[in-house]
């Protein structure tokens, strides 16, 4: 159900039930070979309907009036549309939520802008504001918000309650003459309540393009705050850049390159985490090109033992075997995180990462891992399926481990889907466990209808988009899974939703081992990830790679 204001946007949530008596009304009659009409058969009788914890909306009506951005680049914008969110819980004050998201998404990249929401009861009620990192919420050339569009928010939070977010923002088209692109942050001192001005940790022009950053406050080293994205090139060159501020973010380094795979060769989503030790760890996908239209990607991690001034070579997790999402029935694409892993910290060191692969089936579509690592990033375990349904496609999982130990996933999978090809029935899960063997389940939200989801049509075709990545965080050892969930309606196709998993440490829930057994990978399996890959970049960046030698 849906607590709170939720009848001011027509937002809904359906359960399964629910679902299946409206399937069950529309269904077909009689058998088709009759010569009169018969009665249908009795419906088949639907299954217990899932209890779902309380769900309540983060997200409100798009501050940003018409044709704020005064922009160029084009494509359709789907107002009310608010994807990818990022949040951070309050060590000082775990009532105290603050949360980010694309506004007004772009169907060809981006978004108007990016909105915080605050709460300040545990995430049943919010406040929002727009954010002045571009024209629509408030940007100008004075004040270091002077872009068209923004995408790719982050937060974090000291454990003095000091709130830190960067995104990416940018002008025209990716790498084109006249392009202009910036990784900006800012940081609030009062829960987010206010936010201190824009801050450009860097800003390029024409042949960069700035993508995918993060920022991390360390837990260990209280005043130091890092932030690392890939600084792409139209040479095809894509290292990880990376500065710190010393101060909670008053100021911040110049940044440079922390790890550079080399020509034709780059890296994407890169995220820090911290370990009790005050060890840096940097997780990131390295894609390594072996001709023009041929690469190899793996999980990899760099470590740090002096906060972030100098680091090791990668040390290698697994490798990238994603196949992406698709629609089952119309093949229509889901825009989700086949090169994007997630990485959390356990309270005694040890680090858990998961990600989307198709090992365990054999290429034909993706599910949910993890590996975890006991030693500091040194070593990793084999990768292990641990989405209940491993015969329908899983997507976009995020990790968290709570202060008892307990690690988390939250993801997607079409297990209510049907073969109705007008509609793409899409549940929200949490799978869980205490010693990362034995799992359990617990239902968040659904089903609900995912082709609602705003459209990415360009650079190239993207599909279906809630968002590159989804948040899940926790107060005390609650789970606090936050997720973008579409409405059955075209005026407000998707909202921020918050849904704390209040029941799962009591929960009865069916127990399951994770899949480790994976056959070979054939060559046809291998291609696979192979365009992949080349699909997904080039849903970020026209014409990926750029400028590769065409006698390689």
């Amino acid at each position: 159900m849906i607590d709170g204001d939720s009848s001011t946007r027509g937002f809904r949530i359906f359960q399964h039930a629910g679902l299946i008596a409206v399937l069950g009304m529309s269904g077909c009659g009689g058998s088709s070979n009759s010569t009169s009409p018969s009665a249908p058969p009795p419906s088949p009788t639907p299954p217990p309907t899932p209890t779902l914890d309380p769900a309540y909306r983060v997200s409100a009506p798009s501050p940003f009036a018409t044709n704020c951005d005064n922009g160029t680049t084009g494509g359709a914008v789907f107002v009310n549309a608010e994807v990818e969110p990022s949040f951070a819980v309050n060590p000082v004050n775990t009532q105290n939520l603050v949360a980010v998201w694309q506004e007004d998404r772009w169907s060809t990249g981006g978004a108007r802008g990016l909105v915080t929401g605050r709460s300040i009861d545990g995430g049943k009620t919010w406040s929002q504001q727009a954010m002045a990192f571009t024209r629509c919420g408030g940007g100008t050339a004075v004040n270091g918000g002077d872009y068209e569009r923004g995408s790719n928010a982050w937060m974090t939070v000291s454990s003095n309650g000091v709130f830190e977010q960067v995104a990416i923002t940018f002008t025209g088209s990716v790498l084109a003459p006249g392009s202009t692109s910036a990784v900006v942050a800012s940081r609030s001192l009062d829960g987010g309540a206010a936010w201190q001005p824009t801050q450009i940790l860097i800003r390029d022009t024409d042949v960069f393009f700035n993508d995918k950053p993060t920022i991390t406050a360390d837990p260990v080293t209280v005043a130091n705050v890092y932030a690392v994205w890939d600084r792409l090139t139209s040479v095809n060159t894509g290292p990880t850049y990376f500065t710190r501020s010393l101060d909670r973010g008053a100021t911040w380094e110049t940044p440079r390159a922390i790890y550079d795979p080399g020509q034709n060769n780059q890296t994407i989503s890169n995220v820090i985490v911290v370990l009790p030790n005050g060890v840096l760890v940097d997780l990131f996908v390295n894609i390594i090109s072996t001709s023009p239209t041929t690469f190899t990607s793996s999980f990899d991690v760099i470590r740090s033992m002096d906060n972030g001034m100098t680091w090791s070579a990668p040390i290698f997790i697994a490798d990238n075997l994603s196949v992406g999402t698709a629609d089952p029935q119309t093949r229509t694409l889901v825009r989700d995180s086949s090169l994007i892993p997630e990485i959390a910290v356990a309270p005694d060191g040890g680090m858990w990462v998961t990600w989307q692969d198709a090992r365990f089936n054999g290429g034909a579509h993706d599910g949910i891992v993890v590996s975890h690592s006991n030693d500091g990033g040194m070593t990793w375990s084999a990768p292990v399926q641990i989405n209940a349904v491993a015969s329908v496609p899983a997507f976009s999982p995020k990790v968290q481990v709570l202060p008892s130990g307990t690690v988390g996933v939250s993801y997607y999978d079409f297990r209510p889907n049907t073969s109705d090809a007008a509609t793409l029935f899409t549940d929200y899960w949490l799978t869980y466990s205490s010693n990362g063997a034995a799992w359990s389940e617990h239902p968040i939200a659904g089903p609900f209808d995912l082709d609602f989801a705003p459209l990415t049509t360009s650079p190239a075709p993207g599909g279906y988009f809630l968002g590159d990545y989804q948040g899940l965080q926790n107060a005390g050892n609650t789970f606090l899974p936050m997720f973008a969930q579409t409405n059955n309606d075209t005026g407000n196709r998707t909202d921020i939703v918050i849904a704390p998993a209040v029941s799962v440490t009591s929960a009865v829930a069916a127990k399951f081992v994770g899949i480790s057994a994976a056959p070979p990978v054939t060559p046809e399996f291998r291609q696979k990830v192979n365009d992949n890959i080349l699909h997904v970049m080039r849903g970020r960046f026209p014409n990926w790679p750029r400028n590769l030698p065409s006698d390689r």
